[in-house]
């Protein structure tokens, strides 16, 4: 029987771990993918928008060439600290169901089973992608997520979305030879509130020097009608209905967590800021199920460093839980 079996080795997972193992509870990570693996699915090259004290488990370990670092640095740092700090976490294992048991809950993966007195779920979003709901969205053509430009050199690429990721898209697009546009609200280029999820403006002022050098084209959209096989038909803002030749489209408008796992095992949600949240204790990060924590996407606040923070309240918590049983 584990102390904690955490889901998911990103940065909220891996912060865990790190307190787990601090605190001498006897802990487990399982991860479907690779270590940090939502840090792997960003653009090739990215620029990540935090500074190091944001992204870092301890003050002074993240030493990124520029103030930012990259995506390859964010990653090898992740990578080096699990192995450093030698914490247990389990790869390319895909947790199957959770579910309650007299003592604690019982965990199946696709290779093996497990049981713990406490469960954190910590993992990230990008598999669950928002989906616009149009025909032809299931064509070949269209992508959830957007890795690398290259192979979109010289083709008609269209980004649809009003945030960071969708403004990079068509950044990196225009700026490496794609005939890119990005489709967007009218006021979601026009917002500059950050709290309000606005284009940064160290993504939006590219942008707008690529306008000025009409590399990149701007749509300002009313709605995506359907997506065919050599075009995509849009309505502007003004309804006006128009189509345009395309390559590829690049939908990149947010995700959202896999709740199902949770639900089933009776933790209750409310409505956030980005949709559905479990309920659960600010103090604690605990569910109102007794034992199952959150943490990360599956919290109101989205960002690395709360998902890092998360942990410093998960651990003590339930190490207390521990020191009482023991």
């Amino acid at each position: 029987m584990l102390d904690l079996l955490i889901i998911g080795a990103g940065p909220a997972g891996i912060s865990a771990a790190w307190e787990a193992k601090k605190a001498g509870l006897d802990y487990l990570v399982i991860e479907k993918g690779l270590i940090g693996n939502t840090i792997y699915n960003y653009p090739v090259g990215l620029t990540v928008f935090s500074t190091p004290d944001e992204l870092e488990f301890r003050e002074g370990d993240l030493d990124p060439a520029r103030d930012k670092p990259t995506r390859e640095e964010l990653l090898s740092y992740y990578v080096r600290f699990v192995i450093e700090n030698d914490l247990k976490v389990r790869t390319e294992e895909t947790v199957l169901g959770v579910s309650k048991t007299g003592e604690g809950f019982e965990i199946k993966t696709d290779t093996d089973a497990y049981r713990s007195a406490n469960v954190l779920f910590a993992s990230g979003a990008m598999d669950y992608p928002r989906k616009l709901g149009v025909p032809g969205e299931d064509l070949p053509k269209v992508s959830h997520h957007f890795r690398e430009t290259y192979p979109w050199v010289r083709k008609k690429a269209l980004v649809v979305g009003g945030g960071n990721s969708a403004g990079e898209a068509a950044l990196f697009l225009a700026g490496e030879g794609a005939e890119a546009t990005l489709a967007i609200f009218r006021e979601d280029w026009e917002n500059t509130d950050p709290k309000q999820g606005c284009i940064k403006y160290w993504v939006k002022n590219p942008l707008e020097e690529q306008l000025e050098k009409r590399c990149l084209q701007l749509f300002f959209l009313g709605e995506v009608v359907e997506i065919r096989n050599d075009s995509v038909v849009l309505e502007d803002e003004d309804g006006k209905r128009c189509e345009l030749e395309n390559d590829v489209v690049f939908v990149l408008i947010g995700s959202d967590a896999d709740l199902s796992m949770l639900k089933s095992l009776g933790v209750g949600t409310e409505e956030g800021k980005y949709g559905e949240v479990p309920v659960y204790d600010d103090a604690t990060f605990e569910t109102n199920v007794p034992g199952i924590f959150v943490a990360g996407h599956f919290t109101r606040h989205r960002h690395i460093k709360p998902a890092i923070e998360a942990a410093k309240k998960v651990v003590p918590a339930i190490a207390k839980r521990v020191e009482r049983v023991g």
